[in-house]
């Protein structure tokens, strides 16, 4: 675990027991203190996947990609992400679990390709029932990061606790290809999986929400943006990932996933993604949640 504060920031990442690790990236609670003069802390998050955020009575607006910011329900569920979601948190607590791809297909009936770029309100979804009791108890806690903590991670165990999902060892397959900076085509990973291309896509968008083809892109993209984040004083070039084949290849990535250039990314404030960068990578040796390798 570990914590970093700002100003208005105080983020505390908690890795999950070893045998949960296959399925949840992280646990994570932010606090938000805002001025008088502000009512918002307003920040970007790059493209991920799933994530489930107990709000509380914490203000909160958000928007996958362009558009007008919504409210944000007190039990969101966010699916996989290809674009940058522009969002805005209030002063209080809230709390978010990071769900890897077989951690979506263990957990819920439904295609994270049905939820992939957008969110919705998990209370009113019976995809997102086994959640409710959990929203519950943490919107009726006092506030205490330990117990409240322990209420996540019990939770977890007991859903978790069962069978592999049939397809377990296949989507851990094509995680673990997807991470590998040497996979560069849907055909590598079809080969190192012993799929078919179109039983790979079928299961992709099942697991992952997105076809490998585009989950190639944004692990490429992920892997540059991530040595910015850590090191912003770095010039764009010198972090981009080798199978780029010049900067305006690059530049279309990003205006692709972030919706804006990588020299407005530069310029822009980012209060809590920076500190979430740095806060993951000493947690759990990644500064973005898409880059985590799968655990066998």
């Amino acid at each position: 675990m570990h914590a970093l504060t700002g100003d208005s920031v105080h983020l505390r990442f908690a890795i999950p027991a070893e045998p949960l690790r296959r399925f949840v990236t992280t646990y994570y609670r932010t606090d938000v203190v805002c001025s008088l003069q502000t009512r918002w802390l307003e920040d970007w998050l790059h493209p991920e996947w799933a994530n489930i955020r107990f709000l509380g009575g914490v203000s909160a607006q958000s928007v996958v990609g362009p558009g007008p910011l919504a409210p944000c329900p007190a039990f969101t569920v966010t699916g996989p992400t290809s674009q940058a979601v522009r969002f805005r948190l209030g002063t209080g607590h809230n709390w978010g679990i990071g769900l890897l791809p077989l951690g979506w297909a263990r957990l819920f009936s439904a295609s994270a390709s049905d939820y992939a770029d957008r969110f919705v309100d998990g209370g009113a979804d019976p995809v997102f029932a086994a959640f409710a009791p959990l929203a519950a108890a943490l919107a009726d806690s006092h506030g205490d990061h330990a117990s409240e903590l322990a209420l996540i991670e019990a939770h977890m165990a007991r859903l978790l606790d069962g069978p592999e999902h049939p397809s377990h060892g296949a989507i851990l397959a094509i995680h673990a290809a997807l991470v590998d900076p040497d996979t560069l085509t849907v055909g590598d990973i079809a080969a190192r999986v012993g799929m078919t291309v179109r039983s790979l896509e079928r299961l992709s968008r099942r697991a992952f929400g997105f076809p490998p083809k585009l989950l190639l892109r944004r692990q490429r993209f992920l892997r540059s943006l991530a040595q910015f984040m850590m090191d912003p004083s770095r010039k764009w070039l010198g972090t981009l990932d080798c199978t780029y084949h010049d900067q305006s290849h690059f530049v279309r990535d990003f205006r692709r996933f972030m919706g804006m250039s990588p020299s407005e990314y530069a310029r822009a404030d980012k209060p809590l993604l920076t500190a979430a960068a740095q806060a993951r990578m000493a947690a759990a040796g990644q500064a973005v949640q898409g880059l985590h390798a799968p655990t066998p």
